[in-house]
């Protein structure tokens, strides 16, 4: 019955893909991060639905005659260049039929591909808004369900893994999750329906738990940073710091005799951990090829493939091979120095991006979805640019749809902010100045007065806050 269900789903938004492409990527974006597929157990499970959807999506956009290319700026180039770059390198280290035919190169240049068809097609608040909602809501349905089956076993559930794809692996899925923190966070205090905010925040401690039911010890320390950045963004942080000290204090009497808090203790001993010294040991190789090859590297994916060929240079030849196990150094090694420039680029530009329009935003607004929506994501990035200090996750193809989203949301809110009275002109209309609907079913549909997409207003900075008359009054008035 699932298999037919997700058939049913997939096969029926087809025409809805060719027809809107954004809401081809949100279907696509779902069989990536939900992984609605993965929950069955038949045919379904081994179609390759997000070609299909990817196939669909991409000509209903090449058809269209309103059609929008990529928003260029300087982090759209280094998206580019990165494949390219990591080509090139392929290339000079195993030869152009290798590289040509490689599956791995392939499939980070879908990931490239998908993340600049995001910035071509996410044009609107609504649209950046159900992605936001798709991306949290997919981690948060995983966080409840291990969450819960966590807490139910008293912490001594087997080690909780991801759904599948690139979220297999129990330390990728715990970044993930650390990662979609900031993300719910960001969606309850943008959204004005009280329903949706109370179960977004419920999502949170579960997905906090299930994090923990990994037994990832860099995903734990990754949520630490995720409610780091939160507290730090809140309006309180003395409260805030008391209340994850409360949260911490809890938890460790709660998992006290669990085999969950046995692996995290485990931290305060790394030099007799065999998994943290593998970790060592996969990074001072790493730095031999690095010195070995600087430039174009030993090739795309080829880390393990050249492991024992660098540990028998210094005489210190290792049983098995390891990955890197820590993005920085995998991509360095792999792509050589250009290409670890470039990703370390895209990783600061995007965070000072979002921290300026923060500032641009909080000198107009005393609140807005805005500045919720960066707190989302800058807490998102933050805690990537730590977490994946311990993980091999270079070509994480969730920080790289990030990446394209926080272009097409700067393009957006600013956008917005250029009127800073529209929501309260809106306002007057009886839309109450949230985004509008459209009215009707299928392609003939029109937009109407009605509420839609219930985001928080634009409040400008000076009015509608602290007893004082609101804007729309003064202007009355």
């Amino acid at each position: 019955m699932r298999d037919l269900l997700v058939a049913l789903f997939v096969l029926s938004s087809l025409p809805v893909a060719f027809k809107r492409p954004v809401a081809g990527l949100m279907v696509f974006s779902l069989l990536a991060y939900m992984r609605i597929q993965d929950l069955t157990w038949g045919f379904a499970r081994f179609t390759r639905w997000s070609l299909y959807v990817a196939l669909i999506m991409f000509a209903g956009w090449f058809v269209q005659r309103d059609r929008k290319g990529p928003i260029w700026t300087i982090r759209t180039a280094l998206l580019l260049f990165l494949p390219a770059w990591m080509f090139i390198g392929l290339v000079e280290s195993r030869g152009l039929l290798y590289a040509v035919t490689s599956k791995n190169l392939v499939e980070y240049s879908k990931i490239i591909g998908i993340a600049i068809f995001s910035m071509m097609v996410v044009r609107r608040r609504e649209h950046l808004r159900a992605m936001m909602w798709i991306i949290g809501g997919s981690f948060a349905f995983f966080g409840v369900k291990n969450g819960a089956a966590a807490i139910a076993s008293g912490g001594s559930l087997y080690i909780i893994r991801g759904p599948g794809g690139m979220l297999e692996d129990n330390n990728d899925f715990a970044l993930a999750l650390a990662m979609s923190l900031p993300v719910l966070v960001a969606l309850a205090t943008s959204e004005t329906n009280g329903y949706y905010r109370k179960w977004l925040k419920f999502f949170v401690p579960f997905t906090i738990m299930s994090v923990l039911a990994t037994r990832s010890r860099g995903g734990f320390l990754s949520t630490v940073i995720a409610t780091l950045v939160l507290v730090w963004r809140s309006k309180n942080r003395v409260a805030g710091l008391a209340l994850m000290g409360l949260a911490g204090t809890l938890g460790v009497i709660g998992l006290a005799n669990s085999e969950i808090f046995d692996r995290l203790e485990t931290l305060r001993n790394v030099e007799e951990d065999g998994s943290a010294m593998g970790r060592f040991a996969a990074w001072r190789v790493a730095g031999r090829m690095i010195q070995d090859q600087p430039f174009f590297g030993v090739g795309f994916s080829q880390f393990q493939a050249n492991y024992l060929d660098y540990g028998e240079r210094v005489l210190a030849r290792e049983d098995g091979t390891r990955v890197a196990h820590n993005a920085y150094l995998q991509i360095w090694s792999e792509g050589g120095t250009p290409a670890f420039m470039a990703y370390v680029a895209l990783l600061v530009l995007s965070i000072l991006s979002i921290q300026r329009l923060r500032r641009e935003a909080n000198r107009l607004y005393e609140r807005s979805w805005i500045q919720s929506y960066c707190t989302g994501f800058e807490g998102a990035l933050i805690t990537f640019l730590f977490g994946s200090t311990f993980l091999n996750r270079a070509h994480f193809d969730l920080i790289y749809h990030y990446f394209a989203l926080i272009i097409s949301f700067e393009v957006i809110a600013r956008r917005e902010m250029a009127k800073p009275l529209s929501s309260l002109e809106s306002k007057k209309r009886g839309i109450g100045g949230n985004l509008v609907r459209r009215d009707g079913q299928g392609f003939r549909s029109r937009p109407t007065l009605k509420r839609g997409f219930r985001t928080t207003d634009l409040t400008p900075r000076g009015y509608g806050v602290g007893g004082g008359a609101s804007l729309a009054d003064k202007q009355e008035g």
